[in-house]
């Protein structure tokens, strides 16, 4: 079959040639029709990401849309090694197959799964997020930031803080659900005077797309100005910025502050799979945005460099 496929680490992924997937006891077999480019993906395919096996060659993908023998129309997440998703065919355990609402398009649903599950598994998974509480977006400008705005929003956020390096690009945002926008720019006082007027005034989730300088200034405005007592539940989820912080003890000596992340191994994967089925079931009703690029998986040689986190890239198979 045809596929994208990783020959070695660091190495981008080619379109060639890969054996036929063969389903065991407990698999299907998935038409592929729909995946698209994560950070996930791309940490992966480079064997940078935690979770990656470091096993070569492999088809690169971790997720997409398709269809089964019998014509029904799935979602799936995490095909059995060595076969991703950005191929003709993959293979996956049943319990990874999601059905699709007929509303919601096979491109659509293979662009919002991965970046859409970050935070409404983050929001519903670990900081147990209540209807009205205040959320702050930390890199809030990308297409996982600009989900989990809407999310918020969605799941009932009283108030949405948006914070993110692009300046120009926050001014989109209060039409997804932000309330108020915080950049992350050059002038310090400023930005340390608008974290402080938000922390007082309470917030109770922070999700972090950037980690780094900016996860600095956001813990320690919790810290120095939360309101009392009151838990912050900081969920890392991304490190678009940095990969480490520095962290003073008595940041959480001080505070209320709960730092946890969330990500593939901080959730059980069948309740990631759960958190995947809220929000395709969701995007529809609740209007979800996202901006996606649509792209012959036999161009994957030259999309894959042109990709970034404005748009998704989705190849079609």
């Amino acid at each position: 079959m045809k596929a994208a496929i990783v020959q070695g680490a660091g190495q981008p992924p080619v379109y060639g040639v890969f054996s036929d997937p063969v389903a065991g006891e407990g698999e299907c077999i998935v038409t592929v029709t729909a995946a698209a480019i994560s950070h996930v993906v791309k940490g992966r395919a480079f064997g940078a990401h935690y979770s990656s096996s470091g096993k070569f060659p492999f088809v690169v993908g971790i997720d997409g849309v398709g269809r089964l023998e019998d014509g029904r129309r799935v979602y799936f997440l995490m095909p059995s090694a060595p076969f991703g998703s950005m191929a003709e065919r993959a293979v996956v355990p049943v319990s990874r197959c999601l059905p699709l609402p007929d509303a919601l398009d096979d491109v659509t649903a293979a662009a919002i799964a991965n970046p859409g599950m970050s935070s409404w598994a983050a929001y519903t998974e670990r900081a147990k997020f209540r209807v009205g509480e205040t959320v702050v977006v930390n890199g809030a400008t990308g297409t996982s930031g600009r989900l989990a705005i809407q999310i918020a929003r969605y799941l009932g956020a009283g108030k949405v803080i948006a914070v993110a390096r692009n300046a120009e690009a926050l001014k989109s945002l209060p039409a997804l659900g932000a309330d108020v926008t915080i950049a992350l720019g050059d002038d310090e006082a400023a930005l340390d005077a608008a974290l402080k007027e938000q922390f007082a005034e309470g917030v109770d989730v922070v999700i972090d797309y950037l980690w780094g300088k900016s996860a600095e200034r956001l813990i320690a405005a919790g810290a120095r100005h939360g309101k009392g007592a009151m838990p912050i539940r900081y969920v890392q989820v991304g490190s678009m910025s940095a990969g480490d912080i520095t962290l003073p003890s008595a940041a959480l000596r001080s505070s209320a502050i709960e730092l946890m992340g969330s990500g593939i191994g901080s959730i059980p994967l069948e309740r990631l799979v759960q958190a995947v089925d809220g929000l395709l079931q969701a995007t529809v009703p609740g209007g979800f945005q996202i901006a996606s690029t649509v792209v012959p998986l036999s161009q994957v040689e030259q999309a894959w460099p042109r990709d970034d986190s404005t748009r998704r890239t989705v190849f079609t198979i």
